[in-house]
């Protein structure tokens, strides 16, 4: 028997289409069908039955037969022995990641799919497994025409050399009878599979006994078969080629000509050979690792059957293949292995034996390829991750046989059929298989990684070097075979996650991805010293304390835009014991946070904690939130006013499909609102009364106790009205601009006037992060110098210049003369001093001890005329308005009886000036050095 397709190399490329699918011997359920069909039946399979046996099957297939004289007859004895030392070098790495893997709790069915998606997610195993069913549904075509070109060569109408026509050669041949062979043996195939995956269980076994026969009696032919002579194919196509060739038996010089490499044309191509393709076109018969696996839910113990079994199954194919290649070099000549690679059946005891084989080892593959591709689409729409899609493929028989699922997937072979030769997409069915063994690799090694106590597979034999050699391998074979396709087919991996990723549901499965980065991120910030720290690398991280997330909405979008990929986390503090409640009620509140932070937008965490006061519950977030290196150094808070908040998330709802697995059900998919308390203005009677959770000095309490702890501090107001989008639209060509104002000056403090201290330098510092944001990045920023009129104007701005220049910092400044609003705090100051001096003159000393203390040399001596002036000179010198003002936060005074007046002189000062941060820093931000 000869064979046309060149180098079978696509036709065997789809061997490990014919390895995988012995999961289709499994027979998986739906949740719909009764109690009777869901139970499944004993499992009974031993290891030899259930894994060796099938292994065993696909790893040989027709290589076996018609590739070993091909190999050995262009690569030489010893490259070929080193062509099978690294290809199972390279599966055999992922033998251990598929022991490793499968000994790591209870399988079900689905082999590959099941382990990749169970233990990477449903990204990675939707993708690969809608791989596994394409190159399934490929690989069932390819085995049918393979065996259709198989008969039509045998038995179809042809003549040999001579002219004569032999009384066998029956079979009309041409397009349209070998599409009805093929759709013949194809409907063969379709009727066992509907019949019940058991039918082809049991012919498994006849199939294993007819290879083994006939892989014996080669061996037995080597030995009994005496010299001869072997026509060779096409010798009559050319009469400059040798018309035959011989078997000569075991001989010495046999051996001696074929230990070397010597690459030639090949006959059925006219393609030079080269070391690489040789070995692609033999890597194809050393697949089929994972039949054993993927008939897990048919063993006793596939804990236990599943390593020894896939192993055994490994070395033995691996000794007869080395075997078969020291014997055909041994009694072969070269010219016959080069010129003839059905020459088997030519030195055969009895030549039709070995053609059996080659039918039988061909159909059984193609049978597994249907069945196989039915119970992954089943298993794909079983799991919902293309469930609009595949969800008629989930109608099982009373039997739970997917019928639907082989119908869908014989339709898909039968169309794949129309299309003749399938030599090129052969080689992409190869190149998913590996992609497939390299994803098992890849499972293996984010578990080992990810280090998960519950990783705990009973297999020992492998590390995560084994894992990685066996990716490597996996992907170097791939773009060895075909870089195009490799290319391709990585690609069409990636646009399946991130289809499933953005439109499949949420699983209940686990995400390897947590895992890793939980371990990477407790590696890594063990590694962040807070003694390392540096001004030059400081960067915001910032705790907003959230009151309630409905008003504050555009405060948590704008914070967003400050933090400069810093931490940044969202506090709520709620009142109440732990002690008194039943539960903890906090925990039911998580969810909502978390969908408003998706729904925002934003990247940021949740802290939440219960306390007995707001003040109390601060404390502990400004202590406990961030780990290690991480932790916020700024506080912002909103501030304390009578404004009426909005509720800005009335109207916005999101779907329960995103927590849940109903996503494409949109009957299913209801909506519901944030489950977030009304704001005071909704609220009515003595409830609105009751509204506030602190007073006022309980709030400036929190701001002095920032600044104890050496936290930076930020007071937001107005930003109860600010809308990101409508802002950030100013800046574009064609509006009023986009501007941010900066007033670095203690306003409070005109006597002790500068532009260079901490505070300051801070004011500036978060300005220009704002800035570098790409939303705010067309904003311009505007610095204003407030100036006396005995300074020298030009030079206090030409200081300031120089100054923002070494700082890096781009800004337009303006010189704003207020002497006509520090004339207001020197009449002040002028008071307290007259009152004191009357005071002691008069010999009151009670009086003048008074008139110190209600005139004390610090903020609480201003007026409110003097405050509503410099709120007036704020708003003078905001045209066009700005989008966010920063303007310079005191300290809270040390007496703790000032903290009302206090209070209320920032409420003058940013009174109608729109969104305003008051803003105290404590710490240097800001360096000038390299």
């Amino acid at each position: 028997m000869s064979e046309k397709t060149p180098l079978l190399h696509y036709r065997l490329s789809s061997n490990t289409a014919g390895s995988d699918r012995a999961v289709g011997v499994t027979v998986e359920t739906s949740p719909s069908v009764s109690r009777e069909a869901v139970e499944k039946p004993s499992k009974k399979l031993s290891t030899f039955f259930g894994v060796i046996m099938p292994t065993v099957l696909s790893m040989f297939s027709v290589v076996l037969f018609l590739r070993i004289g091909f190999v050995v007859g262009h690569a030489g004895l010893y490259q070929s022995m080193l062509m099978f030392f690294i290809a199972y070098l390279i599966i055999t790495m992922t033998v251990l990641s598929i022991c490793a893997v499968s000994t790591n709790g209870a399988l079900d069915a689905g082999g590959a799919y099941y382990m990749i998606s169970r233990a990477l997610g449903p990204e990675f195993g939707g993708s690969i497994g809608i791989m596994f069913f394409f190159a399934n549904i490929c690989g069932c075509a390819l085995y049918v025409l393979g065996l259709v070109e198989a008969v039509t060569v045998t038995f179809g109408v042809s003549e040999d050399a001579t002219g004569l026509t032999y009384s066998y050669h029956v079979l009309p041949v041409g397009y349209w009878w070998c599409l009805l062979y093929g759709s013949g043996i194809l409907l063969l195939c379709l009727v066992v599979c509907l019949v019940g995956a058991h039918i082809y269980a049991r012919a498994t076994f006849l199939i294993f006994l007819i290879v083994m026969t006939v892989l014996s009696s080669i061996f037995v032919s080597f030995c009994i078969v005496g010299p001869r002579t072997v026509v060779l194919p096409g010798a009559c196509a050319n009469s400059t080629l040798p018309a035959r060739a011989n078997y000569t038996g075991f001989k010495m010089e046999t051996l001696l000509g074929n230990l070397w490499a010597n690459y030639e044309v090949d006959y059925t191509t006219g393609s030079m050979m080269t070391f690489a393709t040789v070995f692609a076109v033999m890597f194809n018969g050393c697949t089929g690792i994972m039949a054993g696996s993927n008939m897990s839910g048919d063993l006793k113990n596939p804990s236990y059957s599943i390593p020894r079994g896939t192993l055994t199954a490994v070395v033995f194919t691996f000794i007869t293949y080395n075997l078969l290649a020291w014997f055909v070099s041994c009694t072969c000549d070269r010219l016959l292995l080069q010129r003839n690679y059905s020459f088997l059946s030519d030195i055969n005891i009895w030549g039709p034996l070995v053609t059996v084989g080659i039918y039988s080892s061909t159909l059984s593959a193609a049978m597994s390829n249907l069945i196989g591709a039915s119970r992954i689409l089943f298993a794909l729409s079983r799991d919902k991750l293309f469930s609009g899609v595949f969800a008629p493929a989930s109608r099982t028989s009373e039997g739970g046989n997917p019928w639907v699922s082989v119908l869908i997937s014989w339709s898909l072979v039968q169309v794949v059929l129309l299309s003749g030769k399938l030599n090129t997409i052969a080689s992409i069915v190869t190149i998913f298989f590996l992609l497939v063994y390299a994803a098992v690799d890849l499972a293996c090694l984010a578990l080992e990684w990810a280090s998960a106590p519950n990783f705990r597979p009973t297999f020992q034999y492998f590390t995560w070097y084994t894992c990685a050699l066996g990716i490597l391998g996996c992907l170097v074979m791939m773009f060895l075979i075909s870089a195009i396709y490799a290319s391709v087919s990585i690609a069409f991996m990636l646009v399946l996650l991130l289809l499933i990723h953005y439109l499949g549901p949420s699983s209940s499965w686990g995400y390897i991805s947590q895992a890793l980065i939980f371990h990477q991120v407790r590696k890594y910030l063990l590694m962040l010293d807070v003694r390392k720290d540096h001004v030059k690398f400081w960067r915001p991280q910032v705790l907003l304390m959230v009151a309630n997330p409905r008003s504050s909405t555009g405060l948590i979008t704008f914070v967003n835009d400050v933090k400069k990929s810093g931490l940044y986390v969202l506090g709520h503090v709620q009142l109440g014991e732990l002690e008194v409640l039943p539960a903890d009620p906090l925990q039911s509140c998580y969810d909502s946070w978390l969908s408003l932070v998706d729904h925002l937008n934003i990247k940021a965490f949740v802290s939440l904690t219960l306390a007995d006061s707001v003040r109390h519950g601060i404390q502990h977030l400004l202590l406990i939130s961030g780990l290690g290196g991480m932790r916020p150094n700024i506080l912002v808070l909103g501030f304390y006013d009578d404004c009426s908040p909005k509720n800005n998330l009335q109207d916005c709802v999101f779907p329960i499909s995103t927590l849940s697995l109903d996503r494409f059900s949109p009957a299913k998919a209801q909506k519901r609102i944030f489950h977030f308390p009304a704001v005071r203005s909704d609220k009515v009677g003595s409830e609105a009364a009751r509204a506030k959770d602190l007073s006022n000095e309980e709030y400036v309490y929190v701001i002095a106790d920032a600044v104890k702890m050496q936290k930076s501090v930020a007071l937001a107001r107005y930003f109860c009205s600010f809308r990101r989008s409508e802002v950030l639209a100013k800046g574009k060509p064609g509006q009023s601009g986009l501007f941010v104002d900066v007033w670095p000056l203690n306003l409070l403090r005109p006597d002790n006037a500068g532009y260079v201290d901490t505070c300051s330098l801070f004011l500036l510092q978060l300005a220009c992060v704002l800035h570098m944001s790409h939303a705010w990045h067309q904003a311009r920023l505007r610095l204003f110098l407030c100036v006396e009129t005995g300074c020298c104007l030009e030079e206090a701005k030409e200081k300031l210049q120089r100054m923002l220049k070494d700082l890096r910092f781009t800004a337009d400044v303006y010189t704003v003369p207020w002497d006509h609003v520090v004339v207001l705090h020197g009449q002040r100051q002028e008071m307290a001093g007259k009152c004191h001096f009357k005071a002691q003159t008069e010999g009151h000393k009670d009086r003048a001890i008074e008139c110190v203390q209600n005139f004390p040399s610090n903020t609480t001596l201003l007026s409110d005329e003097y405050l509503c002036a410099v709120n007036l000179l704020i708003r003078e010198h905001g045209d066009p308005p700005p989008a966010v003002r920063f303007l310079y936060l005191p300290r809270p005074p040390a007496d703790t009886r000032r903290y009302a007046s206090y209070l209320h002189q920032l409420d003058l000062l940013s009174r109608d000036l729109g969104p305003t941060l008051l803003i105290h820093g404590v710490t240097p931000v800001i360096t000038t050095a390299l």
